[in-house]
């Protein structure tokens, strides 16, 4: 089972895209999209230096942009990829290029969303003097009493031996005076004290820029920051993606979701190395590839054939799906026989984890045409529990 994967801001290095600006198809790829989120993508992959490209409105227009670009190197057919890939997921804004990559909103959309969510959140950490550090090693749960004690957020848990402190400078300078035992500290390429509170002045704008965009469902399990869930509702997908701007990133639930479906490949999206590099610390036995470079193409088609098998999603237009969000049980909710009529937004029954019991609505309602489950099942993060025709009840 495969996952692709996209990292988020502080993966970029200096002069990471030149590599793939050698290819005129890639160039004029990054050219289109540098017009349409009007930031000039090329100079800042190859010539700007480090300080220059850790400024949010421009490093996280980049991050999506090279993503995006490289998996339609990668998948010349987008058709493709939807045959071969399981699962998807980004960190950070890297739910942007994941959102894009599995279909929910578009590549240009994308861009002049991931423009004004680096605008947005540049302007809001620019009211304190904040950063982010992670925090490598020791013991979790004193390293989380130290964060909490220095007026800290964990921003960021990506599990087993890294969590990443945000808040001010001057409470980042007396929590490096007074680490945790047994950690390493190390400062972070960002701007600010991201997915904390710092930065919610953001949100209300974003919100405003993602009720008018047109989405679609996802077309291959998507992964939420907010709690490691398969989410099937593209509507609910960039909701998500703008409440996270403010709210811890917990990809170490995500990698919990990944263990649950039994992924055995990790694929990630260039500037790529930071998941991977987490991903054979925290996930035993999963194989992963580090796309950095145009020339690692080939092996990475054959990394993709190796260890995709399709999704349960393939082929079907997801909003015809009701999908489990979680590994659990399904219970159902009422005796709803095919032929029965779903309002939008009707419970159709629920899931329960050791960690949740969510209810499963359907927010488009409709038809039911076939229950792929029985009550009392287990079934699996994004499993497909009730097919849907797309007429709803009156």
């Amino acid at each position: 089972m495969l996952v692709i994967v996209a990292p988020g801001q502080g993966a970029q290095t200096p002069g990471f895209l030149a590599p793939w600006l050698e290819d005129p198809t890639f160039a004029d790829r990054i050219n289109w999209l540098s017009a349409v989120c009007d930031t000039d993508l090329a100079h800042y992959g190859t010539d700007a230096d480090a300080d220059t490209i850790r400024d949010t409105a421009i490093a996280q227009p980049l991050l999506v942009a090279s993503g995006l670009v490289a998996a339609l190197a990668l998948f010349p057919h987008p058709a493709d990829a939807f045959r071969t890939i399981d699962l998807a997921a980004g960190h950070s804004v890297g739910e942007i290029t994941a959102a894009a990559g599995v279909g929910v909103i578009s590549a240009e959309q994308a861009m002049v969303f991931v423009r004004e969510r680096g605008k947005a959140m540049a302007a809001a950490a620019a009211e304190h003097r904040s950063g982010m550090m992670a925090v490598l090693g020791g013991d979790p749960e004193e390293v989380l009493a130290a964060i909490a004690r220095h007026d800290l957020v964990a921003a960021n848990n990506n599990g087993p031996g890294q969590v990443v402190a945000a808040g001010t400078l001057e409470a980042l300078e007396r929590f490096s005076a007074e680490p945790p035992a047994r950690t390493r500290l190390v400062p972070l390429q960002v701007a600010g004290a991201f997915h904390t509170n710092y930065v919610a002045h953001a949100v209300p704008l974003l919100g405003g820029f993602a009720r008018a965009i047109t989405t679609h469902d996802p077309r291959t399990r998507l992964l939420s920051n907010r709690d490691g869930h398969v989410v099937h509702d593209g509507r609910d997908v960039l909701d998500r993606i703008v409440r996270q701007v403010s709210s811890p990133v917990r990809w170490d639930l995500c990698m919990r979701t990944m263990e649950d479906l039994g992924v055995t490949g990790m694929l990630e999206m260039p500037p790529a190395g930071t998941l991977t590099g987490i991903a054979r610390r925290a996930l035993r036995g999963v194989e992963t590839f580090a796309l950095k470079t145009p020339d690692q193409l080939d092996d990475a088609r054959a990394f993709v054939e190796k260890h995709g098998e399709g999704g349960p999603l393939e082929g079907n237009p997801t909003w015809r799906l009701l999908v489990a969000p979680v590994k659990g049980v399904f219970s159902l909710a009422a005796e709803q026989p095919a032929g029965a009529a779903l309002a939008p937004g009707a419970v159709v029954g629920s899931v329960k984890s050791l960690r949740d019991d969510l209810q499963v609505a359907a927010p488009h309602g409709g038809t039911i045409v076939e229950w792929l489950v029985e009550d009392g099942d287990p079934v699996s993060p994004g499993q497909p529990l009730v097919r849907l025709h797309p007429v709803s009840a009156q």
